[in-house]
């Protein structure tokens, strides 16, 4: 899998913020393809991965959300023990930083997808692709 975009949206963490962002993404036809959620306080870190960045982008910041984008590392990988250690341990070895990642698989799949923000997108996909 390619390098994507993601957004970083900053908001409110009180109910009913999140929904009305999904909402928004939904009725303009933008697909969410991967989220996580990284709460503070007051505030919280959405993360996504949508069909549509440009036009998520957007579409967020007309409900006056504050978005970022970087690239991450969108990799399908084996759903099996000791995957994620490998992968953490080749980019160690090629001095790689994790700065953070999230995944997600079922106990009955046998592939996942994994999402890593590193110091160097380009250079992590072309050793995780071999």
């Amino acid at each position: 899998m390619p390098i994507q975009k993601q957004l970083s949206i900053f908001m409110p963490n009180r109910p009913g913020v999140l929904a009305r962002a999904c909402t928004v993404l939904s009725e303009a036809g933008v697909n969410i393809m991967a989220m996580a959620v990284h709460d503070t306080v007051d505030n919280a870190v959405v993360r996504l991965l949508v069909d549509h960045p440009t036009k998520a982008i957007l579409l967020l910041e007309q409900e006056e959300l504050y978005v970022l984008e970087q690239e991450v590392v969108v990799l399908e990988i084996e759903n099996r023990e000791g995957e994620l250690a490998r992968i953490a341990q080749v980019l160690a070895e090629a001095d790689i930083n994790i700065h953070y990642a999230y995944c997600t698989a079922t106990k009955g799949q046998e592939t996942g997808c994994l999402v890593l923000k590193t110091d160097q997108p380009e250079r992590a996909l072309e050793i995780l692709s071999h």
